[in-house]
């Protein structure tokens, strides 16, 4: 009777444990997971395409020439006895450069000043036998041949002062040449000679230029001086680019240079910035100005080199991306000039380009920067090619 009890027992626990463990089994399976929460839209920085002004230029390495400069050279033969000036000392116009030896063209003076002198009392001589022999002839002792020849004697007198007089005028010009002067104000460059030195006409003693006002000359491609106008604007760039002076186009060489092909032009400035002659710098010719889309550089994403632009509209009630293929023009100051693929007015995105995808949610934050119109250039490669110079 027990043992009929027990297995009783041990079945309804059996059956009990089994119910539960189908049960929770069935629990499990009619059980349902929650959906994962839909992201947000992602947040993106665009700009505004719009039409900007855009300048056509070319950069290449221009020099600076001195409209006053000058070599200086002595004008007669003989040793330097003294120096005035150092290198790049500001002079006066007719300051005393350099003295030549003039001990002997001193001398020359001295004899012509005597001669002059003995000159001058012959003639004085002459005269009082002149009136002598006016007043002899009046009273009838003096012949008529007597008074004509005291008269021939004035007037060979006369004549020989007057050679004595001109005689010193030029010993006392040739005695200035030999102090060479500054013909005009400006810098003096090298003192070529030392004291001692013999020179003569044809020896370089030094140079004077004047600073204050400068020449840029620029050598551009022929193809570039046919279109050009008197009136273009050249700008004088320091080493980081930026302008430091701005003038215009005065003189366009009316033939290229035949070794090189490049036409010289030239402009004017006044030097505010203690620019020197014969320096070299970095000048731009804006050869034209038009107006023209900009979008930023950073804008634009490529694939097989196909580039792209990430551009934002409306569909329905949502903001999506659309990549739109765009073609390029050249690449100015961190913005490239669109020439299709874009409309004025079109939103472009500048930021998140690695994570958009075309028709993805986005929502837009309106970003900061802006093509700069003022910066961007178009100049061609091949001026950098014929001229050595940078874009």
């Amino acid at each position: 009777m027990r043992l009929v009890m027990w297995m009783n027992s041990r079945e309804a626990r059996m059956k009990s444990i089994w119910i539960g463990v189908v049960g929770v089994a069935l629990a499990g399976c009619s059980g349902t997971t929650a959906p994962p929460a839909k992201a947000p839209p992602r947040e993106v920085e665009v700009v505004s395409i719009a039409p900007l002004p855009v300048r056509d230029t070319g950069e290449y390495l221009g020099s600076l020439i001195s409209r006053q400069s000058v070599t200086v050279l002595p004008q007669v033969a003989g040793y330097v006895r003294r120096i005035h000036v150092r290198p790049g000392e500001k002079v006066a116009e007719g300051a005393v450069l350099v003295e030549v030896d003039a001990r002997e063209e001193v001398a020359t003076l001295e004899s012509a000043q005597a001669q002059l002198s003995a000159s001058k009392v012959n003639l004085e001589l002459t005269r009082r036998t002149l009136a002598r022999s006016e007043a002899l002839h009046a009273e009838g002792l003096a012949s008529k041949q007597e008074l004509e020849s005291a008269k021939a004697q004035v007037e060979a007198a006369e004549a020989a002062a007057r050679a004595s007089a001109a005689q010193v005028a030029q010993r006392q010009v040739q005695l200035q040449l030999h102090a060479v002067r500054a013909p005009f104000a400006g810098t003096m460059g090298d003192v070529l000679v030392r004291v001692g030195d013999f020179v003569s006409a044809s020896t370089p003693l030094t140079s004077v230029a004047q600073a204050d006002l400068l020449e840029v000359s620029v050598a551009i491609p022929s193809h570039r001086a046919r279109a050009m106008k008197p009136d273009t604007t050249l700008e004088v760039l320091d080493a980081r680019g930026q302008v430091l002076l701005t003038s215009t186009v005065f003189f366009i060489a009316p033939q290229a240079d035949p070794r090189t092909q490049l036409v010289e032009v030239k402009a004017a400035f006044g030097n505010t910035l203690g620019l020197r002659p014969g320096e070299l710098v970095r000048a731009r010719i804006v050869y034209s100005v038009r107006k023209a889309l900009l979008v930023p550089a950073l804008a634009v994403v490529r694939q097989s080199g196909q580039p792209f632009a990430l551009v934002i509209r409306e569909n329905g009630d949502k903001t999506v991306v659309a990549r739109r293929p765009i073609t390029l023009g050249p690449l100015g100051d961190q913005s490239y000039v669109v020439e299709g693929g874009l409309d004025a007015g079109d939103l472009v995105a500048v930021s998140s380009l690695h994570a958009l995808r075309d028709g993805m949610d986005v929502t837009l934050k309106t970003s900061p920067s802006a093509p700069r119109a003022e910066a961007t250039r178009m100049a061609p490669p091949e001026d950098s090619a014929l001229t050595g110079s940078r874009h």
